[in-house]
């Protein structure tokens, strides 16, 4: 059986086409398929829920991700980027195929060698980081945890004999931390017949099928050595498949053999995953749990402000284009789905302030004043570095200051932030002398820093004097915006006269050409020789406005598609930036080899390695999908210079390829590709903003549990370099604060891998769910030569309530005849967590009813009357119901239009809620 992925980017391991429970591959049911094909489901489930519960339809006008995602958010019209979707869903496709690399030889995470207990203690602890990371609002870490822990709930199936044993359902003990794994086989129990062929149908032993006795496979990496007359995983890494008992009990692949078996644990495997993403829905609520999954408006707005003294106009000019924006953009596609906001002062900085409501933003910016500040630098640095690991990946993030940094030492950790989450930053710099404050000699040269950071990411730094700030702030205007793309990016230092072509396609719109330097010419040209030059501020092409170093050119309405161009006299150093909105886009990541029992390529996170081609995977996605694109170029460009790497490719369907540049760019490049929108028979192309080079060291570190609050975490990580050896300065940070303890120095041989560790302990206040970012970067002697790496950890508190909430169902009633529109139903429920952690949500998951409640405590018990009224036409309603650990109960219940059958209680209503209310107390605590 093969699996469809819906379109999704299957972004991790590519394979031969087998059929396997590996990473990903060209076929068969792959953990990505499999993963994919749950998370898929579950989305439409809730995208409809959501949709009924606004009053509207949930209908895709097609297939695609992209028309899912429209339907999903509602969006009759406007441009919708399903990007970012894809992003989401391979932060938690990337995790889930990483397993089989980082975790190869833990016996845990696959469920290998009976490891029964560690296996499911994986799951429900990771769940439980998950759902208190979807509290804390941090998505990332929690997508990235989820992948791990569908891997290894899959890997169940697969591993054990759940399936021999004739299991037709899947085994809720794995997700509930409150029910104990029984019968299982212990480690003197045979539990295999030996299969010399390594073919056998079912090499398990009678006893252990008519005892139903549950065991796994033993897996042998490096020894052969296992327990006597126990069961091999099997295949050909499996050492000891080769001892007796020989063969194996794995359904990995689909074999003659093993089809049928095969097909059960795939068919298992989603229905365990869809169990588990709908208790974590069931906690998480549905438009958290949409987000999650990346179902959201594309935009976010993302402010970093200096408040020290002289900044009163700057905090002033922010407050109002904060205020326009929500104003202007509220309920429609382009209103930001979050808001982020960081000031910074000097000593101090944060805390990062995170709000999906925009009056909450709107508060919080209001309540921003302009003071302190003794000495010119500040810590915008600092600032910067909360904005990137606290906003989502390709975030459009807007400094203000008019301080070069104090904190420069943090250089190393925002370039790779920058890099790792691909945001982009842009600087407003109202440089001024401020009164009462002494500026050093190296204030000028202070800010070069902000314009290497902003070309490193894609972004500007906009040189601006204080009352032109208003004028220059349109530019936070047009990125705030649903469907942004890249078009043409470059930079030139020092400048040169150039011409730069870039084409526009069918379906861009609102195009604006950004140039900032000092004293320069430039003239536009369109597809049919029409030009235009920079003195002519509204000619037939577009509209030019000037302030400070930055020229904003607006193409004017209709677009010309086909190849325009701009020709540039500088005299300086200079940028030019070409966006529109087009929901064709791209997203991408470098990958590298693995070997093991699953070999294939996992994404990197940091700069590749020199000396080898360079191998990305990305994926195309356009309005309806990737089915009218046709990519015929990707290439690797140097944004400060000339030289263009083209790529190899090699298409994988559904919008996926994997590129391959042999002759990479010595210098900083980005990607590029250029391909024809089938639908509009026009040539589009896009660029990506994050610079990214090579390097010969190589750093490898990875997240394997949760911290705990107030206890010392060890974080092992090795450091090599393909380079020069020698002397090399380490460097780790974190985004909280958290103390850390580490070897500043490693002495580095070329080629041989050095192990290191860091120690961190976060404050024993620290609340459940919150993520930690950890950045390690590498420095060659010299500074020749460097590289980083980024993790996202998860702090969790011991958790003691295992159990979930009650939720009974006391009855129903109303009459619900044929003709709904008329008539109304009740459905009355009692809810109670007993002596657990308390009740901390109830939500209608499902329903377009209303839900009202009241609670009753008696014995120290609290019982939660709730009464929940609906239209006839509205008959399915699903309550969740959240204790503070995070353990959902739930009750649903569907009512059946009956003609004139009466389901009303024989009592009143609350007093039939009170009586069982007081039942359910004395079962839940005897009452005297």
């Amino acid at each position: 059986m093969r699996s469809a992925v819906c379109g999704v980017a299957l972004l991790v391991v590519l394979l031969a086409g087998v059929r396997a429970f590996v990473p990903v591959g060209g076929g068969g049911n792959t953990h990505v398929t499999i993963t994919g094909n749950a998370v898929m489901k579950k989305i439409n489930e809730v995208c409809k829920a959501v949709a009924e519960s606004d009053g509207r339809e949930f209908k895709p006008t097609g297939s695609s991700v992209e028309e899912l995602l429209r339907a999903c958010l509602g969006s009759a019209t406007g441009q919708v980027s399903a990007a970012k979707f894809h992003e989401a869903l391979n932060q938690i496709y990337t995790q889930n195929g990483l397993v089989d690399r980082d975790f190869m030889t833990s016996d845990p995470h696959h469920f290998n060698s009976e490891s029964f207990s560690g296996g499911r203690t994986l799951i429900t602890q990771g769940t439980a980081a998950i759902k208190a990371n979807i509290r804390k609002g941090s998505f990332q870490a929690a997508r990235e945890t989820l992948g791990r822990v569908l891997h290894t709930l899959q890997d169940f199936y697969s591993h054990s004999n759940w399936v021999e044993l004739g299991n037709k359902a899947t085994y809720p003990v794995l997700i509930r931390p409150d029910l104990t794994i029984s019968n299982i086989a212990d480690v003197n129990t045979p539990t295999c017949s030996d299969c010399a062929s390594g073919t056998c149908p079912n090499p398990l032993l009678p006893s252990i099928l008519n005892e139903k006795k549950l065991t796994s496979g033993y897996m042998g990496l490096v020894s052969a050595n296992k327990p006597s007359g126990k069961c091999s995983h099997g295949g050909g890494a499996d050492l000891s498949s080769s001892q007796n008992p020989r063969g194996g009990i794995s359904k990995d692949e689909r074999r003659a053999h093993n089809a049928g078996f095969h097909d059960t644990a795939v068919a298992l495997a989603t229905e365990a995953s869809l169990e588990l993403l709908e208790d974590i829905r069931g906690a998480a609520g549905n438009k958290e749990y949409l987000r999650l999954m990346g179902i959201t408006r594309s935009a976010v707005l993302c402010f970093v402000i200096d408040t020290t003294g002289s900044m009163a106009d700057d905090i002033a000019e922010a407050k109002r284009v904060a205020y326009s924006i929500i104003d202007s953009k509220k309920g429609t596609q382009d209103e930001p789905s979050e808001y982020i906001l960081v000031p910074f002062n000097d000593p101090d900085f944060g805390l990062l302030i995170r709000t999906t409501d925009p009056d909450v933003m709107k508060a919080e910016i209001s309540k921003l004043g302009a003071s302190g500040g003794g000495d010119m630098p500040e810590m915008c640095l600092s600032g910067l570095q909360l904005a990137l690991t606290g906003a989502p990946a390709s975030s459009h993030i807007y400094v203000f200051t008019d301080a070069p940094a104090k904190d420069t030492h943090l250089e190393k950790t925002v370039t790779a932030l920058i890099r790792s989450t691909k945001s982009t930053v842009s600087y407003f710099l109202t440089q001024k002398t401020r009164s009462a404050r002494s500026v050093s000699p190296q204030a000028s040269s202070g800010f070069q820093l902000y314009y290497d950071l902003a070309l490193a990411s894609g972004g500007q730094a906009i040189k601006v004097s204080k009352a032109d700030l208003p004028s220059a702030t349109d530019i936070i205007v047009d990125t705030s915006t649903s469907a942004l793309v890249t078009i043409l990016q470059k930079a030139r230092d020092p400048g040169s006269v150039e011409s730069f072509p870039f084409l526009l396609d069918a379906s861009v719109s609102n195009v604006t050409v950004y140039i900032t330097g000092d004293s320069l010419k430039f003239t536009l040209h369109s597809p049919s020789g029409v030009s235009q030059a920079d003195s002519a501020g509204k000619g037939s092409l577009a509209v030019i406005q000037t302030v400070g170093n930055l020229w904003r050119v607006q193409l004017n309405s209709p677009i010309e598609t086909g190849l325009w161009n701009i020709s540039i006299v500088p005299t300086q150093a200079y940028t030019i930036k070409v966006t529109g909105q087009s929901a064709i886009t791209f997203i991408y990541n470098f990958v590298e080899d693995f070997e093991g029992p699953h070999p294939g390529y996992a994404a990197i996170y940091s700069r590749p390695q020199t000396g080898l081609p360079a191998k990305l995977l990305l994926t195309v996605t356009g309005q309806k999908g990737a089915e009218t694109l046709k990519v015929q170029e990707v290439a690797l460009v140097e944004v400060s210079g000339s030289r263009l790497a083209d790529g190899v490719i090699q298409e994988m369907g559904g919008g996926d390829f994997l590129v391959t540049v042999s002759e990479v760019p010595e210098g900083e490049f980005v990607v590029m590709i250029k391909g024809e929108d089938v639908a509009t028979s026009s040539r589009f192309q896009r660029q990506s903003t994050t610079q990214m080079s090579l390097s010969n060291v190589i750093i490898t570190a990875t997240v394997n549990s949760t911290l705990l609050p107030g206890e010392d975490f060890i974080l092992p990580f090795t450091v090599k370099t393909n380079g020069t050896g020698g002397t090399y300065t380490i460097t780790i940070g974190n985004d909280r604060n958290i103390s850390l303890t580490y070897n500043t120095k490693l002495n580095l041989v070329s080629g041989v891998s050095t192990e290191s560790t860091v120690i961190l302990k976060p404050p024993a206040n620290t609340t459940s769910g919150t993520d930690v970012t950890v950045t390690i970067a590498a420095e060659g002697p010299g500074g020749a030569d460097s590289n980083y790496a980024v993790l996202r950890l998860s702090v969790l508190k011991k958790v003691t309530d295992l159990t979930p909430p009650v939720c009974e169902i006391v009855g129903v009633s109303g009459l619900c005849p044929s003709d709904c529109t008329q008539s109304t139903w009740d459905l009355s429920v009692n809810i109670t967590d007993g002596n657990g952690s308390g009740i901390e949500d109830i939500s209608v998951q499902q329903g377009r009813g209303n839900f009202s409640q009241e609670a009753v405590v008696d014995g120290g018990i609290t019982v939660v009357m709730g009464l929940y009224s609906a239209s006839c036409c509205a008959p399915d309603v699903t309550l969740s119901v959240v204790d503070k650990e995070g353990n959902v109960g739930k009750c649903s219940y569907s009512v059946q239009r009956s003609g004139g059958v009466s389901l009303s209680l024989s009592l009143p209503l609350w007093a039939c809620l009170l009586l069982s209310a007081l039942n359910t107390m004395r079962d839940v605590l005897p009452l005297p």
